[in-house]
């Protein structure tokens, strides 16, 4: 097979050392090009002209944001996108079932290449970008708004980073006592009942489960959601320590946050429209991608190519 091996030097994760174990593994059955990322969004053109040139496969070595800019990229071509974890948190590698340890992932990742284990999976979009495994609107983004202002330290501090955004942005960051937005969700199936709310305090649309990883521990938000079963969005209709305790309780003993007190469940959608009562901070696949107003979400069955190990 014709691979383009997409690197990103500066993920938390990666050593040259890896990057020269994994590229000769690689090339040891497959024909093989390198391909460093300099820049935001560099991927995502990577990716493009990897599809345009009929090449197979595009693995990308890097974390999340890495990831979702090459599946941009990928997104609706022939081109199949190959996981490797890079990352300080790797998400999407590991709600594939992959190990955290990036050469030995390559393992995991040639022998599903040998066994031709590729297949069509569905991603979501918002506003015409794809993601992987969801976006965040409010709270959650207001905290990884504050870390990448911190990114240098991200290489390093990890999940400590991540906490102490989180604590700050609890108490100086975010507005936790008026809601934030209203939202209408359009089920897959033609005679589901459509959702509609108005007073939303943080709400997260996935594609995948788990929503994140806390150390080894999955943070099961939507046990039922996966890559073919349409997105589930949660909304939060209070933003307190008695609604979120139990929810990052039930959450880490893997039991979903779907009948707790003051959150909406809406599962197996095909669209969700967001309207924000003010400017509005949001985050995709881990990213933080600014402020908006409205939001449209589709689900796009069978959109990426992926190496299933």
């Amino acid at each position: 097979m014709r691979l383009l091996f997409i690197v990103n030097a500066s993920a938390s994760s990666v050593t040259a050392r890896a990057r020269v174990v994994i590229q000769k593994a690689l090339s040891a059955d497959h024909q093989v090009t390198v391909a460093e990322t300099s820049r935001r969004g560099h991927a995502t053109r990577l990716a493009q002209g990897a599809a345009a040139d009929g090449a197979d496969v595009v693995v990308v070595l890097g974390g999340d944001g890495t990831l979702n800019e090459a599946a941009n990229g990928l997104a609706g071509t022939a081109t199949a996108l190959g996981v490797l974890p890079g990352g300080s948190t790797n998400v999407f590698a590991r709600t594939l079932g992959m190990t955290n340890d990036p050469i030995e992932a390559t393992g995991e990742l040639l022998g599903a290449l040998g066994r031709g284990s590729i297949r069509p999976v569905g991603l979501g979009t918002v506003n015409g970008r794809v993601f992987l495994f969801h976006v965040g609107f409010g709270y959650d983004a207001a905290v990884v708004a504050q870390v990448e202002r911190r990114g240098s330290l991200k290489r390093y501090a990890g999940h400590a980073l991540f906490l102490t955004a989180a604590v700050s942005t609890w108490f100086r960051h975010y507005d936790r006592r008026h809601p934030a937005f209203g939202l209408r969700a359009e089920p897959r199936a033609a005679t589901g009942p459509v959702d509609e709310l108005d007073d939303g305090y943080f709400g997260i649309c996935l594609n995948t489960n788990p929503y994140t990883f806390l150390g080894n521990r999955p943070l099961n938000v939507a046990p039922g959601t996966g890559l073919d079963s349409g997105l589930t969005m949660v909304t939060l209709r209070r933003l307190d320590i008695p609604t979120l305790l139990p929810l990052v309780a039930g959450a880490l003993r893997g039991q979903g946050v779907e009948g707790r007190r003051n959150v909406a469940v809406s599962s197996d959608l095909a669209r969700v429209s967001i309207e924000a009562h003010h400017p509005l901070p949001y985050q995709v696949d881990g990213d933080y991608l600014g402020e908006a107003t409205s939001f449209d979400l589709r689900y796009w069955d069978g959109a990426i190519r992926l190496v299933v190990p």
